[in-house]
């Protein structure tokens, strides 16, 4: 969580911390998303981790991979989404007094 737990209100700005949120980049009508480079480097390496563990041995993940990667997606998107989807549940599990409601 970093040396100021109490500034992270929100997934989104965990996501942002760790490096995972989706950064807009365009060139003319082409418009797309890219990795944020900034961040804390050792959650954004533990978030990896996560995600290629995931990719190794949890079914549901391969199957997401394997419906992007159909999809025409490239292998970065696939990483960046899934490390997206990964965020939240850290976030819940370190907590910072923010729960979620149940889905």
């Amino acid at each position: 969580m970093g040396d100021n737990p109490e500034r992270l209100n929100t997934e989104a700005s965990f996501a942002a911390l760790c490096g995972v949120s989706p950064v807009e980049c365009s060139w003319g009508r082409r418009s797309t998303r890219r990795l944020n480079h900034g961040g804390d480097r050792q959650a954004n390496a533990a978030l990896h981790r996560i995600v290629f563990t995931r990719l190794r041995h949890a079914p549901r993940t391969q199957a997401c991979c394997e419906r992007r990667t159909q999809a025409g997606k490239g292998r970065r998107e696939i990483i960046r989404r899934l490390g997206r989807y990964a965020a939240p549940e850290v976030f819940d599990l370190v907590g910072t007094g923010i729960r979620r409601p149940p889905l």
